[in-house]
């Protein structure tokens, strides 16, 4: 049995509660959402907070709600209510494809939008228990001052193992952060840079409340997931697309985003220049395919080999780009 690091334990009842203890020591607390990822990583001393600030108890935070046309869901929205919710799945196939495709069932039930969002990054040297890591003398990560995967490397190479998020960008989702000095919302494509270390946008101080989703009317979706089972396995590669079409089935807009192949979420920019008012053929996509192609850089920090995850990007490009085309997503 691997015992829990010690703790100080608060169940906020408000959002203000919630921050006003986040900013009395903001880079020694940490928040409790479903917990399926933080508190692994606590008994792995990955993360060890001192306090830990649980969110479960405010109603607000909770549920998916109509706005604009499109939805505000709360960050505790657990990933199961919002895969049983018909108004998403209708409006929003993609996003109830990510959704359904995190973990297990069980795991769902506890599972909660803002956590999936905020999900740690992964590698296959950061996630073991402390006496394997110390073994290596840790890594960049954690404790330790050399990236394992590429030992050259200035900065941190875990990889985002998000489903959810890839899909929000796509579909064009911001989401509200708020603190004691103020809430400002920015674009999920925004949330996240490209290290392994600092992967959020976000400050310590400030908690994730919402995302909204803005009205998907006209718009398909899918997502498209590489692992080694059919389910439970976090993706080694992903796709999430969404795209405008007209009466004609001449794309209008479109967003093309990789998941699991760095340390954030990589929207293909080409997708939309290549594809605007074109129609979905063989050949247009193999052209977003091959674009989308070298922004992929896996590298050697999860499941599969990194250059075989690397050949996949094409394919499931193509798939993803196909199944909008036949408007199945």
């Amino acid at each position: 049995m691997i015992r829990m690091p010690r703790f100080s334990y608060v169940g906020a009842r408000s959002i203000a509660e919630a921050a006003a203890r986040l900013a009395e020591a903001p880079t020694e607390t940490m928040l409790l959402a479903g917990g399926t990822d933080l508190l692994p990583n606590m008994k792995r001393r990955q993360q060890v907070p001192r306090v830990v600030v649980g969110l479960r108890q405010i109603e607000e935070l909770h549920g998916a709600r109509a706005a604009g046309g499109g939805f505000t869901i709360g960050a505790m929205t657990s990933l199961t209510d919002l895969a049983n919710d018909p108004r998403v799945r209708a409006a929003c196939p993609g996003l109830w494809e990510a959704v359904t495709h995190v973990a297990t069932p069980h795991l769902r039930n506890m599972a909660t939008l803002g956590g999936n969002l905020c999900l740690d990054t992964r590698c296959t040297y950061y996630d073991q228990s402390y006496e394997w890591r110390k073994a290596i003398n840790f890594c960049m990560k954690k404790d330790g001052n050399t990236c394992w995967v590429a030992t050259s490397s200035p900065r941190c190479l875990a990889v985002s193992s998000t489903d959810t998020a890839p899909m929000l960008q796509a579909l064009g989702a911001r989401v509200r952060l708020v603190s004691t000095a103020g809430a400002r919302e920015l674009a999920v494509a925004d949330l996240f840079q490209n290290d392994g270390i600092a992967y959020l946008t976000r400050r310590p101080d400030e908690i994730l409340t919402h995302i909204t989703v803005p009205d998907q009317a006209g718009w398909r979706s899918t997502y498209v997931k590489l692992r080694r089972r059919g389910a439970f396995d976090f993706p080694v590669a992903s796709v999430a697309a969404a795209a405008k079409l007209d009466v004609g089935g001449r794309v209008e807009d479109v967003r093309l985003v990789l998941g699991a192949v760095a340390s954030r979420p990589l929207g293909v920019n080409r997708a939309r220049e290549l594809l605007q008012g074109q129609e979905l053929t063989d050949e247009t996509i193999a052209a977003v395919a091959d674009a989308a192609f070298p922004l992929g850089k896996p590298m050697d920090n999860t499941d599969y080999e990194l250059v075989w995850r690397k050949k996949m990007i094409r394919p499931l490009v193509k798939t993803a780009l196909r199944t909008l085309g036949t408007g199945v997503g």
